[in-house]
């Protein structure tokens, strides 16, 4: 009753799904300690909150992608969100790292992939076993 269409709500939800995870890994780092630390930390946490909600997740991850233009446009929004905060916590963090908004929106990217890979093999659960190819990625490409 709060929507106009359902697929507004799924957007919604989307969002808020996300905005709940993105939250997690901004309360996993720890500013005081140098950027390379920080990757596994807060590509832990991050899998972690999603793997917490195997069936929303599946849900989210996968439904949005059929909403279309609209369904697009929030994911892309959620990963810039995302993208944005990689790049300060990299670029503005201690240990002299850095990493390009484009470059950012790849590792976003690549690790939502295995996110959708996850789903799609039925091992949501297992996401925070990702953590380590996660945070080697961001790592190598801060590196770079």
């Amino acid at each position: 009753e709060h929507f106009g269409t359902k697929a507004e709500c799924l957007v919604a939800l989307y969002e808020a799904a996300s905005h709940n995870a993105l939250k997690v890994l901004r309360q996993a780092v720890d500013p005081s300690r140098d950027w390379q630390e920080q990757a596994e930390r807060a590509t832990g946490a991050y899998l972690a909150a999603m793997a917490a909600n195997p069936v929303l997740m599946r849900t989210l991850f996968d439904e949005i992608l059929h909403l279309g233009a609209e369904g697009l446009a929030a994911r892309r929004r959620v990963n810039q969100e995302i993208a944005d905060y990689m790049v300060t916590i990299v670029n503005e963090g201690r240990g002299g790292g850095h990493v390009s908004p484009q470059m950012a929106m790849a590792v976003v990217g690549g690790i939502h992939e295995l996110v959708l890979q996850a789903i799609e093999d039925g091992k949501v659960e297992e996401l925070p076993g990702l953590t380590q190819t996660a945070a080697a990625l961001v790592k190598a490409v801060a590196r770079a």
